[in-house]
């Protein structure tokens, strides 16, 4: 039976989809999710303004963020998340689960910060972090990144050692499944989700 023409798909080719990070870091997370871009795999990367940075009001606002309006889930496309505990109430951060559930959106979440996710590179630190200055202590030592600064990329160091931080935060999740500990609340930490998305944007690479 002859198919009939359709003008409305006719001449449309299918693209690859995007994936749009929306992240509190114009500097830290941007220069490494970059890394992720390749002609297979498309990554939009949207630092935001420190009027959205609370967990709840970036999630709810995440599609506005959005340069153009290109964001066709049933294409594809996927829209991250992506920010730290921070001053976040557990109150604040379940909405954000919550909103982020009920329209689709993923969360790549650290606590207490981002660099929690570099420092699994180089060790397995499953006790209690007092906030981010001892992350950046801990991951300053000496065999790791002993001049970091959230200004420096530092993804060719981190490449090497992914397979083992990948391993280590699964590792970090399922303990706290097994305790009952929300993830996505204060009392988590510490923890990271980041693991998630970068496998996530590996299988996206052929």
């Amino acid at each position: 039976m002859r198919k009939e023409y359709n003008p409305d798909k006719a001449g449309r080719r299918k693209r690859r989809p995007i994936i749009y990070i929306i992240c509190e870091g114009k500097e830290t997370e941007t220069k490494y999710f970059k890394h992720f871009r390749t002609r297979n795999c498309l990554v939009d990367i949207v630092p935001i303004s420190s009027k959205h940075k609370a967990a709840e009001h970036l999630v709810k606002h995440a599609k506005s963020l959005l340069s153009h309006s290109d964001y066709f889930p049933k294409d594809g496309d996927q829209l991250w998340c992506v920010f730290d505990c921070d001053d976040n109430t557990n109150g604040e951060l379940k909405n954000a689960s919550d909103y982020a559930e009920k329209h689709g959106y993923k969360i790549a979440y650290s606590n207490p910060c981002f660099e929690y996710w570099y420092l699994l590179h180089f060790i397995k630190q499953n006790s209690y972090l007092n906030g981010a200055d001892e992350v950046l202590r801990l991951l300053q030592s000496k065999g790791r990144l002993e001049k970091y600064e959230k200004s420096l990329d530092v993804f060719a160091e981190l490449l090497p050692h992914q397979s083992e931080a990948v391993q280590r935060a699964k590792e970090r999740l399922e303990q706290l499944y097994r305790d009952n500990v929300v993830i996505l609340s204060r009392d988590s930490n510490p923890v990271t989700t980041v693991h998630e998305l970068v496998e996530y944007l590996n299988s996206q690479q052929s």
